[in-house]
């Protein structure tokens, strides 16, 4: 039931993103990529993580269409059958930073460990911050 979910799932990807399946059906090699996403601060897996796939062309500029993986209760997800060449990797997962970067996809298996920080504070003007004016005050000739 599993196999014929993840090829049902396989199927329908394809048919919303024409541009990585196009680029499976040429006749230069492919790889199968492997990703393990966990939390920065402990190494734990991150669980139901969406992990987005994009080609990228030679002006690096993203193609239309991708691909997008769930990942596992161990935060892993993989695929088979992605183009060499360069691809542009997005993690998203409630409760974390959105994590963003390109790999040269040039072996016939890759494994991409991709560490998910926890969001920072946004800086407000009207929030108190004592620290600057500490160094006002040293600043101000005397």
């Amino acid at each position: 039931m599993k196999t014929l979910t993840a090829a049902l799932v396989s199927i329908l990807l394809f048919a919303a993103f024409p541009s990585l399946a196009a680029a499976k059906d040429d006749a230069g090699p492919v790889a199968t990529l492997s990703f393990i996403v966990v939390k920065d601060y402990n190494g734990k897996p991150v669980r139901n993580a969406g992990v987005v796939l994009h080609s990228v062309n030679e002006k690096g500029k993203q193609e239309k269409g991708g691909l997008e993986l769930k990942t596992d209760a161990d935060g892993k997800a993989s695929y088979e059958g992605i183009p060499y060449g360069k691809l542009r990797v997005q993690v998203l997962a409630h409760g974390f930073q959105t994590f963003g970067e390109d790999y040269d996809v040039s072996q016939p298996t890759m494994e991409i460990t991709i560490k998910l920080k926890r969001p920072v504070g946004m800086y407000s003007t009207y929030d108190e911050h004592p620290e600057e004016k500490k160094d006002q005050q040293q600043q101000k000739p005397q």
